[in-house]
């Protein structure tokens, strides 16, 4: 499945609880279709649990 067809899916999810539910279904479909992704990514290897909280480099620091 291409990404347009899952850009395409999750638009009208929001859509449908945005129009149905209010915003706050809205919000809450948007959450956790967020932590979904994410979950995705991890499981197929994309992302691991370091990169959440890995510490900045000396040279990474921000002012």
């Amino acid at each position: 499945m291409s990404m347009a067809v899952v850009g395409l899916m999750a638009g009208m999810a929001l859509g449908f609880a945005g129009y149905f539910g209010g915003f706050g279904a809205f919000l809450l479909v948007a959450a956790l279709g967020a932590v979904g992704f994410v979950a995705g990514r991890f499981l197929d290897g994309d992302l691991e649990p370091g990169d959440f909280f890995r510490s900045r480099e000396r040279g990474d620091r921000r002012p």
